[in-house]
């Protein structure tokens, strides 16, 4: 008889993985504190070794700053849409109570953060190809890689959501019950996840300003305002 896993266990990783809904709705219902911890870990590490990549373009010094806040930006994500998940599941007809809810956006955030620690290499390859800061072509170079992040990000963030629609299904009872609570689900992430970063800035650094940990005007404008500016700089009109 296999011998069962302790809630810590690394190896329970590629179960949650691999979205398999059992094991995963055992978890959300027992709601562990040391498999929490666990999933934090793997945030803070598979996050922070993404965030590392991305700072490296402008600097070491920035690198760290990254390392440090884009895990910050994960966990505050997850603690804001769980208490938004919380109020909308009910609503949308899936029995999640507020705990089991921010078990799970725990537990999709656990699933990006993995994956993001995956395409660190990749990143790390990009920015080291790249034209430097003393390129004359600077500004397309911060274009790319912003966009660049964005996307992958993204992909990181619908894999990590979709891993558990089986999982919603279960609970649901039908997918299109289920496919509105994960609508709803990405839709908060976008919205607060997004805004958090753009306050948060910056992460690799705009190339005319100095490396700081977070910018004076952190308030003004838009994360959305920036994509479509670098987005149109970068494939015209």
């Amino acid at each position: 008889m296999a011998t069962p896993l302790s809630p810590a266990s690394p190896r329970q990783l590629p179960v949650l993985l691999r979205g398999e809904v059992a094991p995963v709705r055992s978890w959300v219902t027992e709601g562990s504190p040391v498999r929490g911890t666990l999933c934090v870990t793997v945030i803070l590490v598979g996050a922070g070794l993404y965030g590392a990549a991305i700072g490296l373009w402008r600097s070491g010094e920035q690198a760290l700053f990254t390392a440090i806040k884009f895990p910050l930006i994960l966990l505050l994500t997850t603690a804001g849409n769980a208490l938004l998940n919380g109020v909308l599941a009910p609503l949308l007809g899936v029995n999640l109570t507020l705990r089991q809810a921010s078990v799970a956006i725990l537990f999709s955030f656990t699933i990006a953060a993995s994956i993001l620690a995956a395409f660190a290499p990749l990143v790390l390859f990009l920015v080291w190809n790249v034209p430097p800061l003393t390129s004359p072509a600077v500004r397309d170079t911060y274009a790319v890689i912003q966009l660049s992040q964005v996307g992958l990000i993204a992909f990181a963030g619908v894999v990590a959501n979709v891993r558990l629609l089986q999982f919603l299904r279960e609970l649901a009872g039908s997918r299109p019950v289920a496919m509105r609570l994960l609508i709803a689900w990405l839709a908060g992430n976008l919205l607060l996840g997004t805004q958090l970063t753009w306050i948060a800035r910056p992460f690799f650094g705009s190339p005319n300003l100095p490396v700081q940990f977070f910018r004076e005007d952190a308030l003004r404008g838009n994360f959305f305002e920036s994509v479509f500016y670098n987005a149109r700089r970068l494939f015209g009109e």
